[in-house]
């Protein structure tokens, strides 16, 4: 920044120069004096009209008896004196005084400017172009530079302990951050450094912070990355940053390389749109030729992260490469409770907040959404004026991460409320009876994000596998909110509120059949295989393995489901009428109840019915 505003400070110098020579010039020469030639100074000289004359070098000014000035200029190198003695005129018998001055010093300096002002004002302004071709230039050839940020070891930085939910992830780090540390120790023993870890987990489950953690344990240098730097619309520059970024490395070994996002640059080759001699695939091949090049007293570690696996290059995957895969999963229970513990760190926290509590609602969160959780609630206490975040902001916090904030403005009638209300009621009651379904923890009619009403279940404890019980009770929990405006509106008052439910009850269905085997009539195979485009990253397309009648069986089998999950929610309602009624009209009055509002409904008797009670149940629509 200094050093271009000093060239084109510069040339604005020359230019204000050159600008006031040209003034001065020309206000200098605007006088009232006659300018006259030589001869007819020294013709007034013998007439004895001459007074003084001063000389200025060449130039004279010549002032006569009358008091009137006179300019004129004599021949260079003669001699004023001279001149007139020659011409028989004595200047000291004549009174003539002829006085010789210096050439002034400013205007000396602004003559030498004034003549040689052209050549100086363009050869600044070459200068000042070459400048910034110079720069430019440095500028283009920096592309191939990488852009890799440099963490020194001995700076503050993240160490395992700000990590949790991630124990075993953490515990195959440890060797790497044990051979770095001392190498010796694996040398002996013939153990070769390993030359790539690849960390694979959904986003938001602390790869990037992981990879931090092992450098700040450590105590190296850690070069961090993005896949996407490498890749410039130039030809070359990706393989060129990638050449650089790994001479870095080598010079500041024992370090740590960490390419965030390698999926950018390490997908499938001969996917993209360029062929073989796309910018991407040429960046690929420099990356693994680099990790071949390591030696093992280099002691360069690559770190790797991604959420798509399997659209990677084989080469890139092998062993020699990346030699080691660690999976971060979604924390359970036990890993969402000390994530919530770290990040609630330094915050002052009410007595009645119970993390492990806290993290029984977060079923399904990542480590950056519960970062999150914990922020908003944070930022709801403050906007209440409290001087500490108590369970209620924690509460509303969850509901706000899950589905937004509350739509106050979003205006219903009363009679879209009531049919909302019975809507969600009907997906608690048979939620709650059911016994394969999970349990209900909140009901609520009020607007969050683009739903109007929503019922949420989280289940007693983790789990990674779902038997075929409760893919159709939750089919059935999914189904009972349609069910539940059929029996009290009746027929022609059914709404769209029930589409989403709809679509959910139908893709599960489709999916037990399809890709479970849980299907009587087809038995224990799958049906259609998935086609995805690694340029893409996405799937787009199923290729169909199967006949036309096994795609009707598959069609029938997937209407017995539905059918058969819409009977089970219709009977469960028909034989508990009273407390569907009855929590309809709870969530009209207070709008939101909780799991234990649900359960009392069943241990308590109910209160005498002063209310209307739903209708007689209509035969289910075929509209599924």
């Amino acid at each position: 920044m200094n050093s271009r505003w000093m060239r084109n400070g510069f040339v604005y110098l020359l230019i204000v120069l050159a600008v006031v020579a040209i003034l001065f010039t020309l206000f200098s020469d605007v006088s009232d004096s006659r300018e006259v030639p030589i001869d007819e100074v020294i013709s007034m000289a013998k007439r004895g009209q001459i007074e003084t004359i001063e000389v200025h070098g060449d130039g004279l000014t010549v002032i006569t008896t009358r008091q009137e000035t006179l300019t004129s200029r004599k021949e260079p190198g003669s001699s004023v004196v001279e001149m007139l003695q020659n011409s028989g005129i004595d200047p000291v018998a004549s009174n003539m005084s002829i006085i010789v001055k210096g050439s002034s010093g400013l205007g000396s300096l602004f003559g030498i400017l004034l003549n040689f002002l052209p050549l100086v004002f363009f050869g600044a302004v070459l200068l000042f172009m070459m400048r910034q071709a110079q720069g430019n230039s440095n500028q283009t050839f920096s592309f191939g530079r990488s852009r890799a940020r440099m963490l020194v070891g001995n700076q503050p930085s993240v160490s395992f302990a700000d990590v949790a939910g991630a124990d075993e992830a953490k515990e195959e780090l440890e060797e790497v951050v044990e051979f770095l540390k001392y190498p010796d120790r694996f040398l002996t023993l013939g153990a070769r450094i390993p030359r790539g870890v690849l960390l694979v987990g959904s986003p938001g489950t602390g790869k990037t912070l992981l990879a931090r953690a092992v450098s700040g344990e450590a105590g190296v240098p850690f070069f961090s990355i993005s896949g996407s730097e490498f890749v410039e619309m130039f030809v070359g520059v990706g393989a060129s940053r990638v050449r650089d970024l790994f001479d870095q490395a080598k010079r500041n070994a024992p370090c740590i390389v960490f390419i965030d996002e390698i999926d950018a640059v390490g997908r499938h080759r001969g996917a993209g749109l360029g062929g073989g001699h796309d910018e991407r695939e040429q960046t690929l091949n420099q990356i693994l030729v680099e990790m071949d090049g390591f030696e093992t007293s280099n002691n360069v570690i690559v770190l790797a992260s991604t959420n798509r696996p399997d659209i990677l290059d084989p080469a890139l995957l092998r062993p020699g490469r990346f030699d080691r895969r660690v999976t971060l999963d979604l924390p359970d229970i036990k890993g969402r409770a000390a994530i919530l513990k770290v990040h609630s760190k330094g915050k002052p926290l009410a007595e009645d907040v119970d993390l492990q509590a806290i993290s029984k609602l977060t079923t399904g969160f990542s480590g950056a959404d519960l970062n999150n959780l914990v922020n908003e609630a944070a930022i709801l206490a403050a906007r209440r004026s409290k001087t500490e975040i108590g369970a209620s902001e924690f509460a509303e916090s969850v509901d706000r991460v899950m589905l937004g904030p509350i739509r106050r403005s979003r205006i219903s009638t009363e009679h879209e409320q009531e049919i909302t209300a019975y809507h969600e009621a009907g997906h608690a009651i048979v939620g709650h009876l059911l016994e394969h379904a999970d349990p209900i923890a909140k009901v609520t009619i009020l607007s969050r994000g683009a739903t109007g009403g929503h019922t949420r279940s989280l289940p007693e404890e983790d789990r990674r596998y779902w038997t075929l019980n409760q893919f159709k009770d939750m089919m059935a929990m999914a189904m009972g909110g349609r069910v539940a405006e059929l029996s009290q509106f009746g027929e022609g008052e059914i709404t769209t509120g029930a589409s989403n439910d709809l679509e959910n009850a139908t893709n599960m269905a489709r999916t037990m059949v399809t890709r479970y085997g849980m299907s009587e009539k087809l038995g224990p195979r799958t049906f259609g295989k998935r086609e995805q485009m690694v340029f893409l990253g996405r799937e787009i397309s199923e290729q169909r393995d199967y006949s036309d009648k096994v795609a009707e069986t598959i069609d029938d089998e997937v209407y017995s489901l539905v059918g058969e999950a819409y009977q089970r929610a219709r009977d469960v309602l028909s034989n508990n009428k009273t407390e569907f009624g009855q929590l309809a009209k709870y969530l009209l009055e207070h709008e939101t109840a909780e799991g234990d509002v649900i359960k009392a409904l069943f241990n308590q008797p109910p209160p005498p019915d002063d209310g209307p009670t739903p209708t007689a149940d209509p035969e289910p629509s075929p509209a599924v």
